[in-house]
């Protein structure tokens, strides 16, 4: 599975933090990590969780990335943009119990975390358990086990629902702000990560005609 890094600029000091603990559990798992930023506060290309949801979008609906690990101060701001985008299913995560209940029950592919409330002694112990808790075994399998068919209908359900009621991601890129959509797409590196993973064409080339 391919797993995209996003860190928003009010906590993009902490992307070195987030970015350990989550290459220590993912790689081990056979994952590859893709860390898209930002990487510093003095990154020139600087992300706000409004483009985090943005840059979401893109890189789950081009096949560029299967996951995606992004947050914000509280996370929420960045779980809503996320969610803005079709074909995005991001939960708030806060701690592992979060983690094993979203994998199990809504099977997700992407989760929004806080960095700035709660991030304080151990938070790094902490990530690497939500992490575990992600991404080690089968996700979907439904929590308690005898609720498993009724979670997978409600899940195909939403994603039914996602599918009418949001633009195809190409129709999202073309009506966007086009200034909104090169911020989001500014980070050193997307370029050489973006286009070596991207299996939507239609999306690629636009990509490209923006960059």
């Amino acid at each position: 599975m391919k797993i995209a890094l996003i860190t928003e600029n009010s906590q993009a000091a902490k992307n070195g933090i987030i970015h350990t603990a989550l290459t220590a559990v993912a790689e081990p798992l056979g994952h590859e990590v893709f860390n898209y930023g930002m990487y510093s506060a003095e990154d020139k290309a600087s992300l706000t969780y409004v483009m985090n949801g943005l840059l979401t979008g893109i890189l789950l609906n081009s096949g560029a990335a299967d996951f995606v690990v992004t947050g914000c101060g509280t996370g929420m701001g960045s779980m809503l943009a996320c969610n803005a985008m079709p074909g995005v299913f991001c939960g708030l995560v806060i701690d592992p119990t979060d983690a094993f209940l979203f994998a199990q029950i809504n099977d997700g592919n992407a989760i929004s975390m806080p960095y700035a409330k709660g991030f304080g002694w151990a938070a790094e112990l902490n990530l690497q358990d939500v992490y575990s808790k992600l991404f080690d075994g089968e996700r979907g399998l439904g929590y308690p086990k005898e609720r498993a068919e009724i979670m997978a209908r409600n899940r195909g359900i939403l994603k039914q629902l996602k599918s009418v009621t949001c633009n195809d991601m190409l129709t999202v890129l073309q009506s966007v702000d086009q200034d909104l959509l090169k911020s989001a797409i500014a980070g050193e590196r997307f370029k050489d990560y973006f286009f070596a993973n991207a299996k939507d064409q239609a999306i690629a080339d636009y990509i490209r005609t923006v960059v």
